[in-house]
C-alpha cells in the first residue's frame, strides 16, 4: 500500500477531485499555502495498493497542468528599497509535486 501526497494548485483541486471521485478513488483534501508565491493550494492524502499507483497518477497529470503567471517580486530585505522598482516576472505555476510513501500498516476504525 502507498500513500499519494500530492499538493496542487487551488485551480486545479476541483478537476482532480472529481476525477478521483468518477474513479472510485477516495482522498482527504486539507488546504495548504505554498512558500514562494504564498498562494493557496491543495494537498490530496490518497492512501491506495500498490497496482493503482500509476493510475493515480494519470490522473494527477491530466488534470494538474503548469500555466505562466505574471509576479512581482517583493522588496528585498536588507539595505535601502529607494532604488528598488519592482518588475513583474513571468513564472511557471501549477502542476503537481507529488509525493509516494509506502505505507507499513493501515487500518480504519
Amino acid at each position: 500500500m502507498k500513500m499519494i501526497v500530492a499538493v496542487v494548485q487551488d485551480k486545479d483541486a476541483t478537476r482532480l477531485q472529481n476525477a478521483l471521485v468518477q474513479e472510485g478513488i477516495r482522498a482527504t483534501k486539507l488546504a495548504s499555502t505554498g512558500g514562494f508565491l504564498r498562494a493557496g493550494n491543495t494537498t490530496f492524502l490518497i492512501g491506495v495498493d500498490d497496482d493503482k499507483v500509476e493510475d493515480v497518477m494519470r490522473l494527477i497529470q491530466s488534470n494538474c497542468r503548469v500555466r505562466d503567471q505574471l509576479v512581482t517580486p517583493v522588496s528585498p530585505m536588507g539595505g535601502t528599497t529607494d532604488s528598488y522598482i519592482p518588475f513583474p516576472v513571468e513564472v511557471q505555476v501549477g502542476g503537481a509535486a507529488v509525493f509516494i510513501i509506502p505505507v507499513d500498516r493501515f487500518e480504519h476504525f
